[in-house]
């Protein structure tokens, strides 16, 4: 059996290949056919009119945007806090990383903690119920810290792409602003995570936003309750 941290990100791999592959036809399109292949490449990229639509329907309203949003980081929230309670500095050295990667794991960590903090507050404020930390089964990834931070690297790029996904159905614009305070930071975790395992920090032009349905197949892999 495959560990989860392996087939997360192989199936994060196999979706850059795939857009990486429908930009080279584009590109290469373009060359020989001039401007009709430029408005066919537009036609090929995210279309925020569509994706409205299209992502609106998944969503009831703004509640439960953020709640959705909410699931993912207290999930976040309890891989890094679980996870670095199970791997210390000498777990790190012995791995030979740099001696500036843990505690840059625990700032991402504390950052995970805040958005938990940040949106609970928010719904709470707003009168409503937010959803409470599960139970989760991250399978081997604490088993080393070359397993802890590939996963990492897989969650937060997902992270990225559930935010990207749900944006375009968030009707008040002061959520949708909150929304992107959260987003731009989890960008720069994925990026400095995509560092660590030998990845590209910026590995496409333009994010691919994923479906909710999408992120919760990825999430609920680790969620047991």
């Amino acid at each position: 059996m495959r560990l989860m941290h392996e087939q997360i990100m192989r199936a994060v791999t196999a979706e850059r290949r795939r857009l990486a592959s429908r930009r080279g036809f584009l590109t290469g399109t373009a060359k020989v056919a001039g401007g009709g292949a430029l408005a066919l490449a537009f036609a090929g990229a995210p279309s925020v009119g569509g994706l409205s639509v299209v992502r609106a329907q998944e969503f009831t309203d703004d509640l439960d945007i953020l709640n959705y949003a909410l699931t993912l980081e207290l999930l976040e929230n309890a891989f890094y806090r679980d996870g670095l309670d199970s791997l210390d500095e000498a777990a790190f050295e012995e791995a030979n990383r740099p001696a500036s990667v843990r505690p840059n794991l625990v700032d991402i960590g504390q950052h995970e903690a805040d958005h938990v903090d940040f949106l609970t507050q928010t719904i709470v404020g707003l009168g409503f119920e937010p959803v409470q930390e599960g139970t989760y089964d991250f399978g081997n990834a604490f088993d080393d810290v070359d397993a802890f931070i590939e996963t990492a690297a897989a969650l937060e790029n997902t992270g990225v792409q559930a935010y990207l996904g749900a944006a375009p159905a968030i009707t008040d614009p002061t959520v949708l602003a909150a929304a992107g305070t959260i987003v731009t930071v989890e960008a720069r975790h994925a990026a400095y995570l995509n560092l660590r395992v030998e990845d590209s920090p910026f590995p496409m032009s333009f994010d691919e936003p994923l479906t909710r349905a999408e992120v919760l197949d990825i999430a609920g892999q680790f969620i047991v309750a």
